[in-house]
């Protein structure tokens, strides 16, 4: 077994691990690896040990890693960081999901597109958890009338809620973030604006069995399967624009 295999199904295990901690079904929670900074050499190796789906942060870099990919049967890439409005079309275009969602201009641009691709999009909505000002993401106070919004845009398919929680050692500050995520997402549940926001997309590779016990349904992970991020243009060409 290689080394991605071995990172490969010690996350598993974290993941069975967590979910019989909480009580819940590990079929309930979908793995997302990853692969930003890494070649498609390395996400093909991902693919040959049974995963299909992979995240990128960048818009550039995920349209060039799919179009060099496009072949290969069953292999999709969701798009998880933030967008520019002028970076939509690589989004439209290569991606089937968008994990960070937090704008009405972005929500147009990506409407837009997909209406003329004739084709639908499925998008996380993010929320800043934490509060903290260098990160992306709607307070939680605008999340509720936000999603009720989106039913005007019909090719955006609201699948859920995505946060990063504050980076820190603190599992209490840590587990806040995540249980104000349960929280909003169960109150728009059942709600008539966002009854269809179901999923949570939270929970990296430091805090995934937390997150796990709060509900998470996709966990996002990169480093425990791939290795360290290798550094912009070591890996991919252009890859830092």
């Amino acid at each position: 077994m290689g080394q991605l295999a071995e990172n490969l199904a010690a996350v598993r295990g974290q993941i069975d691990r967590a979910c019989a901690a909480a009580g819940r079904d590990p079929a309930e929670v979908r793995l997302l690896p990853v692969s930003k900074t890494h070649p498609p050499e390395l996400i093909m190796e991902a693919y040959q040990a049974g995963l299909r789906l992979f995240g990128e942060n960048r818009p550039q870099e995920l349209a060039a890693k799919a179009e060099q990919l496009r072949d290969v049967p069953d292999l999709t890439f969701a798009a998880i960081g933030h967008l520019q409005t002028n970076k939509v079309k690589l989004i439209t275009d290569w991606a089937s999901e968008f994990h960070a969602l937090d704008s009405i201009k972005v929500a147009e641009a990506l409407d837009r597109r997909l209406q003329q691709a004739g084709r639908s999009l499925d998008v996380f909505v993010q929320v800043n958890s934490s509060g903290e000002d260098q990160k992306f993401g709607l307070p939680p106070e605008e999340v509720e009338a936000f999603v009720a919004s989106l039913s005007a845009y019909a090719s955006l398919r609201v699948r859920g809620l995505m946060t990063l929680a504050i980076f820190s050692d603190d599992q209490e500050r840590v587990g806040r973030c995540f249980a104000l995520m349960r929280d909003l997402r169960d109150r728009l549940r059942d709600s008539d604006a966002g009854s269809g926001c179901a999923e949570l997309s939270m929970g990296m590779s430091g805090d995934l069995e937390q997150a796990i016990g709060y509900g998470a349904t996709t966990v996002r992970i990169g480093r425990a399967i791939f290795g360290s991020r290798l550094e912009p243009n070591d890996y991919w060409p252009g890859a830092a624009q």
